[in-house]
Order: structure tokens, then sequence, then C-alpha cells
């Protein structure tokens, strides 16, 4: 026992004297100072609308931006790397909602600074809000509340999600309400019409000024995949979202929300597919819904001359053709879907229906189905 505690004495000494030796050749020598990474603003609002994107990525070889509707389309325009290794672009834009993605050699990120994000079906965007545009920013105004609402849906057979609004003192309230169903278009999910479609903002602004009553908004997921076609799975399909909508999303709102009963109460609405959505379930339940509108949409049949011989009966409904107190179309001029809204709402002419129809500026972007839905939500319930 003593041997192993002389040894172990020895040992500790030796470490002890080792360790003092280490730090007097440390004497003298420079302390290795780790040097800080640049801090990345991005993206940066300047008051001229300009708009910096930035991304710290030394070691890429590229750096390129996507948007979906900053003017432009989805050319991909590239970033200059800086000697800090902090790639950066400037662009200037009208005040607006903007979604982007960057892509460092090849692999596409989110901004990585930017805490702002929208969903879509299958990824997700970070967001840019450019104030301007009073319409749609957030105002020094009663805000109502967007809620995540998760339900089982029994006709697909799957968990399902939507997003909710409610106006401004529906909390503490016990009114009832109008009932407003928004659908999204292709590629997009049920968040997409508040993250950036700015929904909540545009209503809140609208209610406030007393120029929209305040009303219940449902935004409802319009893709049902998977589905597999070619071999591959994909999740962008709509098969069915008319069955899913029917029987379950429409009754769990009429239970879990104090809505108003009858079709003077409600309104139907969507862009692009989401159009296309609003007209079949406009279609298959004719009284149903007193408001109805198309953004950047139409028919989307292949031949309307059997879809009119098929809904023969719906169209030659006068009593239900009374009871649409708004039939409301809009698209862009450079929106590659205007010959087909064009053709829809002379179909619909041609059987006596009324419908409103403005062509704007611009093209299949959420700048022009932002702008739609402010001068749409006015004109409900009235």
């Amino acid at each position: 026992m003593k041997r192993l505690q002389a040894a172990a004495i020895v040992a500790a000494g030796l470490w002890l004297t080792g360790l003092a030796a280490a730090q007097e050749a440390k004497k003298g020598q420079p302390a290795q100072k780790r040097e800080r990474p640049p801090q990345v603003v991005s993206p940066e609002v300047k008051d001229d609308k300009t708009v910096v994107f930035r991304l710290l990525a030394p070691k890429s070889q590229s750096v390129t931006l996507v948007s979906s509707d900053i003017p432009g389309g989805f050319q991909p325009r590239a970033l200059k790397k800086g000697e800090n290794g902090v790639w950066e672009l400037s662009l200037k834009v009208e005040p607006g909602t903007y979604r982007y993605t960057l892509t460092a050699d090849d692999v596409r990120v989110v901004d990585p600074r930017n805490q702002a994000v929208s969903e879509s079906n299958g990824t997700v965007w970070s967001v840019v809000h450019v104030p301007g545009a009073p319409f749609m920013d957030s105002a020094d105004v009663p805000h109502g509340a967007v809620s995540v609402v998760h339900y089982k849906s029994s006709a697909l057979s799957r968990d399902r999600r939507m997003h909710v609004y409610t106006p401004p003192g529906y909390e503490s309230g016990s009114g009832q309400y109008p009932v407003f169903y928004l659908l999204h278009g292709a590629g997009d999910c049920d968040d997409s019409w508040t993250s950036v479609g700015r929904a909540n903002y545009i209503l809140d602004n609208l209610i406030a000024t007393g120029k929209a009553k305040p009303m219940i908004v449902v935004m409802p997921a319009g893709h049902t995949g998977p589905f597999s076609f070619g071999g591959r799975t994909s999740s962008l399909g709509n098969a069915r979202f008319e069955d899913d909508f029917l029987k379950d999303v429409v009754p769990l709102v009429e239970k879990r929300y104090r809505v108003l009963p009858g079709r003077e109460n409600r309104a139907l609405a969507g862009l692009s597919m989401g159009g296309g959505q609003t007209l079949s379930l406009a279609t298959m339940r004719p009284n149903d819904f007193g408001y109805i509108g198309v953004f950047s949409s139409g028919l989307f049949v292949p031949k309307t001359d059997e879809w009119e011989t098929k809904n023969k009966a719906m169209l030659a409904d006068a009593a239900a053709r009374a009871g649409l107190k708004l039939f409301w179309f809009a698209t862009g001029k450079e929106d590659f879907l205007l010959k087909r809204t064009q053709e829809t709402v002379e179909l619909f002419k041609k059987h006596g229906f009324q419908p409103l129809y403005k062509e704007t500026t611009g093209g299949h972007t959420w700048i022009n189905w932002q702008l739609y839905l402010n001068e749409f939500a006015p004109l409900l319930f009235q």
C-alpha cells in the first residue's frame, strides 16, 4: 500500500512539473485570438424601399436569390461576395410582402438571419415585408386572432390543418358572425393567406375603418396528397378536396365557431387552384354561398360544352342564381390564366349570370391577390 501511495505521489509531482513547464514556455507568446465572424443583417429594408439580402457563406462559390413575387419572376439573381465572406444583393421594390429563398452552391435554403417564413406545400420560404401599402401594413388598430386548427378528416382518413381568423372582440363577445371561406393556390398551403397574403392585416384594417363587416375567415388546406403518378409520389394532389370541405371543414366551423346561418352569411373565394375549387363547390352546392370570388382563375375543364351539359340544371336554376349576391372575378393582364378567366366569365354570362369582372396590371402573383382580397372583402355581407 505504501509503495502504491509513493508511486501516486511521484506521478502527481511529475504531472505538476510538466504543467508548470508548459505554462512557463507559453510566457511571452501572444495569445491566439478567435476572430469574430461578421454580424449579418438580412433582409435590411431601407427608407427608399431598397431591400438588401445578405448571406454569410465564405466557402461558397455562388449564391443566388429566387422570389415568387418580386418582379422578374423566378429568374435567379446573383449575390456578390465581399472580402469578409458575406454575399449581398440590393433590390428596390414596391411596398408589399414578398417570398424568397437563397441558393448556395446548388443548396436551396431559407435566409438564416430572417425569422419570418411562409409555408407552402412541401417547402418553406423566407418573407420580407416592405411597408408603405397602408391596406396591408400592421397599423395601430384592434387586431383579430389567427388560430391553427387541426382536425381529423373523415373524408380523407387523415389528419388535416386549417387557419382561422376571428375578428377583434370575438373572444370576449358572444355575437355571431358571417363566415368567409378563403382558398389558396396550387403549391401553397393553409398558412399562405396569412404568412404572405397578409389576410389578417387586410381584414384588421378594413374592419377598423368600417369598410368591411367583422367576419370569420376560414383558410383550409387545398391539397389532399400524397398521391402517386409515374412511379413517383407527390403531395400536390387536390382530389376529393370538395369532400373534405363539405363533410369536415364546414361542419367543424359551424360547430366550433359562432357563425350566422344562411347563404346570405357565407362567402367563398380562392386564387388560381383555389378559384377552380371555388367554382367546383359553387356548382355542386349552388344554394350554399351568397358571395363567390374567383382570383386569377376559371373553370379547369377539358371541354366546356360537356361541362355545360353536365351542369345544365344548376345553370338554369333561376332561384339559385337570384340568391347569388356577388359573383366577382379579377385577373392580371399578364397572367397566364387570363384567357381562361375571360372564357369562364363569358360562359356564365351566356347562362344569365351577372359576374363582375376586372382586369388589373401584373401577373400570377401575391401582389395581385393581396389587392383582390382588399377589394373583395368590403363587398361581402352588405
